[in-house]
């Protein structure tokens, strides 16, 4: 027997004491049987949203979806989605049914759902219930489309997105006629909100699995993004790299710690390099400039995915300095924790080493980020690299004479230049001696 949650229980129990049909359906099934956390559970019953409402009639219930069959059911906090067995009508948008037909038939209702593995149905009483196979597919670990594949992605092209996803978080492979379909159908994600990809393509940059997803489904994503399409088989010529560009990402995108802002920096940091390959007379590749087309790329596609600003600024800035090479120098990190902030600097060291680990092991230095990464955390708890953290401020000058006003930006900025190059020590009485010093010099 299945474990399922309280809310699921009462729902189920409730529905069937009243003679409905009911039964968790789809992910939460799914996820049961492949033992993984289930964060909430669907119910679909073949009571109609007025035999629903009569039935829940004591309970708290929000009538969130009823014009297409759907309500929620309030438990102890816990939220159950529960939708009358329908069948959908004509996708003119390539996303949302324009109706939607109420059915008692079980079978109907799970034909019209994505992948086999999402309409398997349970419930205490009668086990899993499996018409399309879904329980094969998911041992073999294969994502399967229900019925026609092409069918299913013109209905709603976000699914040739969940596909991917599912591949990614996972590990499993999308089968042959589902993939071809997925392909066909990819122009149809033009249709689909920005905000609606944004939220697909997080959860599949996201997977454990991911280098795969996206190597076996690249000519998905070179809808989103056309560089990616050129960067398959782009051989770079060059002795630090063993991968096309294509597969240098997918392998920088898995290498990376799963933060959305840091792998989204993975996928977008070479698609630059399309556009900026050069050969030398030795036959050696070059991409200079690539950090800066990157960039500019990443920024249209932010936009044109609906980003928020804490994202764009952060994909879009450790693009544009990715190759930037910092030797292991306390003056040096001080400079750039300064420069770029803490967050941002630690941010880099990430992707540094992601972006190392996907290029040629026998050549890349990979101890030099970890040891980079200790210097800047030793840094940020025991010095001073930004004014913050500077044992004196501008009160502090004018209580020695300094005039208030432009003159006291300038000393502190040269009081924090000359700490960080540690030829004064971040002491008060040390600063204040040094400030009248600069203040008489000028």
């Amino acid at each position: 027997m299945l474990k399922i949650s309280e809310g699921a229980r009462l729902a189920l129990d409730m529905l069937c004491e009243a003679g409905y049909e009911a039964y968790c359906v789809g992910g939460c099934v799914r996820d049961m049987l492949m033992e993984r956390e289930i964060n909430d559970f669907d119910i679909t019953t073949s009571a109609t949203p007025s035999e629903m409402l009569k039935v829940f009639e004591n309970e708290r219930v929000l009538e969130t979806g009823l014009k297409h069959g759907t309500i929620t059911l309030m438990h102890k906090g816990e939220l159950v989605e529960i939708t009358t067995y329908r069948i959908d009508g004509e996708y003119q948008d390539s996303r949302h049914p324009d109706n939607v037909v109420f059915t008692k038939k079980l079978e109907l209702d799970l034909s019209r759902r994505d992948f086999t593995m999402n309409a398997l149905v349970y419930n205490e009483k009668e086990g899993v219930k499996d018409y399309f196979g879904g329980i094969e597919d998911i041992k073999n670990k294969v994502i399967r489309a229900i019925g026609v594949p092409q069918k299913r992605f013109e209905e709603d092209a976000l699914r040739i997105l969940r596909a991917i996803r599912f591949s990614s978080t996972l590990g499993f492979e999308i089968e042959e006629n589902t993939k071809k379909a997925m392909v066909k159908c990819a122009p149809l994600l033009h249709k689909i909100a920005g905000e609606r990809i944004q939220v697909e393509l997080e959860k599949l940059l996201l997977g454990k699995n991911v280098k795969n997803a996206i190597l076996q489904c690249y000519e998905v994503l070179g809808e989103l993004c056309p560089e990616i399409l050129k960067m398959n088989g782009f051989d770079q010529h060059n002795k630090w790299h063993v991968y096309d560009i294509l597969e240098h990402t997918a392998v920088a995108v898995e290498s990376a710690p799963p933060i959305p802002h840091i792998r989204l920096a993975m996928l977008l940091h070479d698609t630059g390099k399309v556009h900026t390959f050069t050969m030398d007379e030795n036959g050696v590749g070059h991409f200079y400039g690539h950090n800066e087309k990157s960039a500019q790329i990443a920024r249209d596609f932010l936009n044109r995915y609906k980003y928020d600003n804490f994202t764009k600024d952060a994909v879009y800035g450790l693009i544009k300095v990715h190759d930037t090479h910092t030797d292991l120098d306390r003056v040096l990190v001080k400079k750039r924790l300064n420069r770029m902030g803490q967050k941002r600097f630690l941010d880099l060291i990430k992707i540094q080493r992601a972006d190392n680990l996907a290029q040629n092991p026998s050549l890349v230095n990979m101890e030099h980020f970890d040891k980079l990464e200790e210097m800047a955390n030793d840094i940020i708890n025991e010095s001073c690299f930004s004014l913050a953290s500077l044992k004196v401020n501008g009160s502090d000058l004018m209580k020695i004479g300094i005039p208030a006003g432009r003159e006291i930006g300038i000393i502190l900025s040269t009081l924090l230049s000359e700490v960080i190059e540690e030829k004064v020590p971040n002491e008060r009485e040390a600063l204040l001696k040094r400030a009248t010093e600069i203040k008489n010099e000028s």
